[in-house]
Order: C-alpha cells, then structure tokens, then sequence
C-alpha cells in the first residue's frame, strides 16, 4: 500500500478562484503534489490538503 505525506494549505477569503488554481498549480507542477481534499469555508477561505506519494528505495543487497 503507498504512503502519502500532505501538506495543509490555507487560502484566505481574499484570494481569487484563478489565484488560488495558480497556486495550486504551482505546488503540484513543482512540489509533485496532488489534490487530496478540499473545504470551502461560509467566510469563503479554502483549506486545502494536498498528498503526495513516499517513494522508499529498497537497498540492493549483494
């Protein structure tokens, strides 16, 4: 089974949808992050948690 590390990310009310996707966009192009769940608050802030995979090398025995 894969393991994931995650990383909140907060996103205050002010902040556009295009800036926020920017963002976003940012994180997973250059970080290997991906979306993992999304809350949208009544004040219109996000909170966003973003995963990615653990790679664990195997140490080649000889």
């Amino acid at each position: 089974m894969p393991e994931y590390e995650f990383v909140d990310v907060y996103v205050p009310r002010g902040v556009s949808r295009k800036e926020a996707a920017r963002l976003l966009t940012d994180h997973a192009e250059y970080g290997h992050w991906e979306l993992d769940r999304l809350s949208l608050h009544r004040d219109g802030s996000r909170r966003v948690r973003l995963r990615r995979r653990i790679i664990r090398q195997v140490r080649a025995t000889w």
